[in-house]
């Protein structure tokens, strides 16, 4: 139960935060409709579940070095940082979006699909975060392979159901949708973000 929570927690602050993903999904279901935001959101997803496979195969066949205390402490420390920052970055970063006139030029679901792989694919924090997260949770706290699977899992699900909900939300409030309500929510994962960088420094030292 530990592990669900511990990764549902996490989900939820990443999904929440406001960035190059969560606008993309709004965009996309605000101008294009629901099931090109769903489309996006399918992209962003395979290219999670992706990275994740990828990243936790290559730490499992170096868990020799993964699991030394100096490659635990400044991996650690890393991503401490590395989430703190762009926490602060959440809480203070102004948002000045105009969603309902911004026109994509994507013209088919191919297209959108695409969007949503490269824009998670291509983004640094999304490495940096898997990255850190299996490599201090997991391999550092010495869990095995099931509750492993459940940790990550968990943080995929609430990423997944949050991503639908952002692009039912932006389709249905398409008109009363502002950037100062994108922002409070930024602004509230930005703290969750912080926090969660804060603690895994803690974990680290």
């Amino acid at each position: 139960m530990q592990f669900i929570l511990e990764g549902l927690l996490f989900g939820l602050f990443l999904s929440l935060s406001l960035g190059p993903i969560f606008i993309a999904l709004t965009q996309t279901a605000v101008e294009k409709g629901g099931r090109a935001g769903m489309t996006v959101g399918l992209g962003v997803w395979i290219s999670d579940v992706l990275i994740v496979s990828f990243t936790y195969l290559f730490i499992k066949r170096i868990s020799a070095t993964v699991e030394s205390e100096s490659f635990q402490f400044w991996l650690g420390m890393a991503g401490g940082i590395v989430m703190i920052l762009f926490g602060l970055g959440s809480i203070f970063k102004r948002v000045e979006l105009d969603l309902n006139q911004r026109k994509h030029e994507y013209k088919d679901y191919l297209g959108f699909w695409l969007k949503g792989f490269l824009v998670n694919t291509i983004n640094p924090f999304t490495f940096l975060f898997w990255l850190s997260t299996i490599s201090t949770y997991i391999i550092g706290r010495k869990i095995n392979n099931t509750e492993a699977m459940i940790f990550l899992g968990s943080i995929l699900f609430m990423i997944v159901f949050s991503d639908v909900m952002k692009v039912i939300l932006a389709k249905s409030i398409r008109t009363k949708l502002k950037s100062s309500h994108i922002q409070r929510f930024s602004q509230v994962a930005g703290v969750g973000l912080f926090c969660f960088g804060l603690y895994l420094i803690y974990q680290t030292v």
